[in-house]
């Protein structure tokens, strides 16, 4: 890891990334069947991706997640589904921080992004919740400061409300490219945990 160019990228006060210690991805959804293929659970899409790449099967764990353990270029890694729905997920992802000793600089949250159009991403460091009850959550547990993959959803169409628009499965038109856009979203995370933010931004930021 580049540890000057991530301090670069993200706030003043941000913590230092720890190259020895253990990783830990969240994607971000809600749990049951029902929710599996909507628009807000993209970040369970790209960790079961992650996790089928490592050969993997999640498992229930005392934090009220699903992990799988495993290693992405070298570097251990816990990838997580938190098991509350979306406004609580600060509850686990802080546990699985605490037990598996994540340093702080070494937190990872894949998320659906409203204000980013289908299908792009966007890699960064810090910021606000922009309204998204998952970050929300996890920011009110853990602070602001930690790495974001911003899956791009884009807006709803006309006057549908927001919550509706999130919870319902993608279009027939946008799951034409769903496989691609969740591959490149686990090929970004692959990068950001080798290479850093910086090189992740510079390859991944379309």
């Amino acid at each position: 890891m580049n540890e000057r160019s991530e301090r670069a990228a993200g706030p003043a006060s941000a913590a230092a990334v720890d190259p020895q210690g253990p990783w830990l991805v969240a994607g971000l959804g809600n749990p049951g069947p029902e929710y599996a293929g909507n628009r807000h659970n993209i970040g369970f899409m790209v960790v079961d991706l992650l996790a089928e790449r490592l050969g993997g099967r999640f498992k229930s764990h005392r934090s009220r997640a699903q992990v799988v353990e495993g290693r992405i270029a070298g570097r251990r890694v816990v990838l997580a589904k938190p098991m509350l729905f979306m406004n609580a997920s600060g509850g686990p992802v802080t546990a699985l921080r605490d037990f598996y000793k994540v340093p702080a600089g070494n937190l990872v949250v894949v998320h659906d992004e409203l204000d980013i159009d289908y299908p792009t991403l966007r890699l960064k460091r810090g910021g606000g919740d922009n309204g998204h009850n998952g970050l929300k959550s996890i920011t009110r547990s853990l602070g602001p400061d930690y790495f974001r993959v911003r899956c791009g959803i884009g807006r709803p169409p006309g006057r549908m409300d927001v919550a509706a628009f999130v919870l319902r499965d993608f279009s027939a038109t946008e799951r034409k490219e769903l496989d691609w856009f969740v591959d490149r979203a686990a090929d970004s995370v692959e990068v950001l945990l080798s290479e850093g933010l910086e090189q992740a931004q510079q390859r991944f930021n379309s």
